[in-house]
């Protein structure tokens, strides 16, 4: 498996989850160093109608900066909000927007593509309640 191809066994939880609230995509990507940047310009103008047309919406897009944690260096995060984890998967299935991922593959020496949940911070700092004594 290379650092771009997509994990089967979570493609397939992403596929069963049941949740149908918005999910947002975190990207984490690395250029390839002859023309990934430029391919992955290419690849973003053509996307973007396909996110849109699932009702998706690029909510950040950033150029990491100083890397305070960790080892892993990055040229670009970016966070994309779909609808339902089902439209997600709408998107990457459609043929025509499958045609135009050979840019994204041109364009990257490695990528994580993580499916994030919303969460109150409430439910982060205060304790869960099991019912139990």
């Amino acid at each position: 498996m290379s650092a771009t191809d997509m994990n089967i066994d979570q493609l397939k939880r992403l596929k069963h989850n049941p949740n149908q609230e918005p999910v947002v995509m975190l990207n984490l990507l690395k250029f390839k160093p002859d023309g990934g940047f430029e391919s992955y310009k290419k690849y973003i103008q053509e996307a973007n109608r396909f996110i849109e047309g699932v009702g998706g919406k690029l909510i950040y897009l950033g150029k990491p900066g100083e890397l305070l944690n960790g080892s892993e260096i990055w040229d670009l995060l970016m966070l994309v909000q779909y609808p339902s984890r089902a439209d997600f998967l709408k998107m990457a299935n459609d043929p025509e927007y499958n045609k135009i991922h050979i840019y994204r593959e041109e364009a990257l020496e490695k990528a994580v593509l993580y499916a994030t949940d919303r969460i109150k911070y409430r439910e982060l700092i205060e304790p869960q309640v099991t019912g139990e004594n």
